[in-house]
């Protein structure tokens, strides 16, 4: 008798264990089929992962015009308002350079005044050489009276030869003195005309020295203003690297300013979960930071138009005899609640984990449409040249002299630059209020 022949009857006989066989297939059965649904019906619906990270604007403080540093007003880890000044350098140099510009300007106003000046004096000066052409002709007129009389009576010897002969010298100096005098008118009217061509038509404050040594003023005025670095937005500050008594030259990084209400998540979906996501689809996030109790609420802003090693400094090269597939990852940015993070910030770099509703299928995988709005934007910068008008406009009523009367253009200026100030003011408080309860479109 086999073996099988001995358990086959036994395993017969056991009617119970035939009964939790039955019963352990079935729940696996049934396991795999709520499974099955539950991923037909729900998972399917949804793409995940943890490969995510915070990302923001990571905005470097750096100097327009290099100097040495006087001091520093913020340090790492500070909060800092759009506006405030950061890092101070010495003015002494910039300050020196304005008070050179400002001398050159009132030297230029002072050049054109006499440019005006002259067109007076050289036309007497035609007026002169025409008098001139007047007496000579007169003189000619004379000269020739005298000739023709002595012709006269050269026949009867009344007058000698010599006489002749001067009256005819005389003549011909008086016809030369006529040409020197009409030379002289042509040379005069020329002179006139070519310095009225430095100042036809342009008012003393807009002529061309004028406004390139004003240009200068403006250009040094800058520069003063430019020795103070202000924030451009509201953010934290991090990675300081200057120090005091640094040289620094322009364009050189001194420190960093990060909003952290303009952060936004960066989230590396595989190639083949690429194909159910689209713009505009809600994500729910959560981070290591604070766990599973808080959710951020997010939506998909746009997809990478590349693999992340694909722009990589050094990409791999797969031509090779040893390749092995990899699963590629493309960059998937994703917006966050702006009131969410006012209530739960988040930090650069921190993991994420994301996931995202597919179920409408409807939108775009990439943006199909221009960009309507800036991404990021600040108006800090446009009060540092508010001042400079009026000081160039105080320079050339200074120097202009007395009855100057500011043209149309100049006027209109200086009356443009107090509500220049004022728009740069508002519109730096604007941004700052922006900054404060809304995020960057990214």
């Amino acid at each position: 008798m086999t073996a099988s022949q001995t358990t086959s009857p036994a395993a017969a006989g056991n009617p119970q264990r035939r009964k939790a066989l039955t019963a352990l297939a079935a729940v696996v059965v049934l396991a795999g089929g709520a499974w099955g649904v539950y991923e037909w019906l729900v998972a399917s619906h949804y793409e995940n992962t943890d490969n995510a990270y915070v990302q923001g604007n990571v905005i470097q403080i750096t100097p327009q015009t290099g100097g040495t540093v006087m001091s520093i007003l913020a340090d790492d880890t500070d909060f800092v308002q759009a506006g405030a000044p950061l890092v101070k350098l010495d003015p002494a140099d910039a300050r020196v350079a304005l008070e050179q510009a400002e001398a050159n300007l009132a030297q230029a106003v002072r050049q054109a005044r006499t440019l005006y000046a002259n067109n007076g004096s050289l036309a007497a000066q035609i007026n002169l050489r025409q008098a001139d052409v007047a007496k000579a002709q007169s003189d000619i007129n004379r000269a020739q009276d005298d000739l023709r009389r002595r012709q006269a009576l050269t026949g009867n010897g009344a007058v000698s030869k010599e006489e002749l002969n001067h009256a005819q010298s005389q003549l011909d100096s008086a016809r030369t003195a006529l040409a020197a005098a009409q030379a002289g008118v042509v040379s005069a009217r020329e002179q006139l005309a070519s310095n009225q061509s430095l100042t036809q038509g342009v008012a003393l404050d807009q002529h061309p020295n004028v406004l390139a040594a004003a240009a200068k003023v403006r250009e040094a005025y800058l520069a003063d203003r430019r020795t103070a670095l202000p924030a451009p937005v509201d953010g934290y500050v991090a990675k300081r690297t200057v120090q005091l008594g640094q040289r620094v030259a322009a364009g050189t990084t001194l420190m960093t300013v990060v909003p952290l209400n303009q952060v936004w998540v960066d989230a590396n979906f595989k190639e083949n979960q690429l194909r159910n996501l689209r713009l505009g689809q809600p994500a729910t996030l959560t981070a290591d930071l604070y766990g599973k109790k808080v959710e951020y609420k997010g939506t998909i802003a746009g997809m990478g138009v590349g693999t992340g090693s694909a722009f990589a400094l050094l990409p791999a090269q797969n031509a090779t005899g040893n390749w092995i597939k990899v699963v590629q990852r493309v960059p998937v940015r994703i917006a966050l609640d702006a009131e969410q993070l006012k209530a739960n910030p988040l930090r650069v770099g921190l993991s994420m984990d994301v996931t995202v509703d597919t179920q409408d299928r409807n939108g775009h995988m990439l943006a199909d449409a221009p960009r309507t709005q800036a991404v990021a934007q600040t108006a800090v910068y446009d009060a540092l040249d508010q001042g400079a008008a009026e000081e160039v406009a105080r320079i050339i009523a200074a120097n202009a002299g007395a009855g100057y009367k500011p043209s149309v253009a100049a006027a209109s200026q200086a009356a443009d630059a107090p509500v220049a100030k004022a728009a740069g003011a508002q519109r730096v408080a604007s941004a700052a209020s922006k900054a404060h309860g809304t995020t960057a479109t990214h």
